[in-house]
């Protein structure tokens, strides 16, 4: 049997979930961006298509978008075949990237909304990670990186099923990385914190300049930084870092 280093792709294939948000898009620019390893990008979206349709349109052949209910095994069956059916049987990165929240406090949180915070950022990573690893363990390669949060290192409160939801990402990202490693399948996880997105379009001015002061750096992220970190830990040099979870936050601890 060939060792997973022999087999590592010249030419890659991704697939981004969330894939309209800017931190999505960001992480699809941001992984075409690397030294030409990865060919295409697939974004995995929903509804609300029109600014992935848009940068699809702008890289036209190495961005494609692909319907995709994170939720949804079925979804993720159908979507990823429809990949492998395109790309010749090639799924070599995945960047499950799809989540929301709905902040409340615990006592009178609906349980509708800790069912469904939960299923799109917890059940959708682990739907998503059973989804590719049998292509990446045929190919005997992979890059899995889970986009957890700064929430789950340091839960605020009001977010008690978000925070509950990335962190047990971070440790599905813990377990799985050792059931794959001997397959040359890498798992790790990012955290970001305060990042310039639409999740922090709500706040009023003066909202954001009293977060930015619990920041050390006094301002909040950009989604290319982070799209930086999931691109290397995507890439062929980042072949022995697994089960790490690397937070992106500012210094905020």
């Amino acid at each position: 049997m060939s060792s997973p280093s022999d087999t590592a792709p010249s030419s890659r294939v991704a697939l981004v979930t969330g894939g309209n948000s800017g931190m999505g898009r960001a992480i699809a620019q941001a992984l075409l961006e690397e030294g030409g390893e990865v060919r295409r990008v697939y974004l995995g979206v929903r509804e609300n298509r029109s600014d992935a349709e848009a940068l699809a349109a702008s890289l036209e052949g190495r961005i494609a978008l692909v319907d995709l209910d994170v939720t949804d095994p079925e979804s993720w069956a159908t979507a990823v075949n429809k990949i492998l059916e395109r790309e010749a049987g090639r799924l070599d990165i995945l960047a499950n990237n799809a989540g929301f929240h709905k902040d409340n406090l615990l006592a009178s949180m609906p349980r509708e909304d800790w069912d469904s915070v939960l299923a799109a950022n917890l059940d959708g990573v682990f739907h998503g990670c059973q989804a590719v690893l049998r292509p990446m363990m045929g190919q005997r390669w992979g890059r899995i990186v889970n986009i957890s949060s700064l929430s789950a290192l340091l839960a605020p409160r009001g977010q008690t099923n978000y925070a509950a939801a990335k962190a047990g990402v971070v440790a599905l990202t813990q377990s799985l990385a050792k059931e794959v490693a001997r397959s040359g399948i890498t798992v790790n996880a990012v955290c970001p914190g305060y990042v310039e997105t639409d999740a922090l379009s709500h706040l009023s001015g003066e909202e954001k300049k009293g977060l930015q002061r619990q920041i050390p750096m006094r301002r909040f992220g950009r989604p290319d930084e982070v799209a930086a970190a999931v691109r290397f830990l995507a890439c062929e040099a980042a072949g022995y870092i697994t089960g790490s979870t690397l937070k992106i936050d500012g210094g905020i601890f």
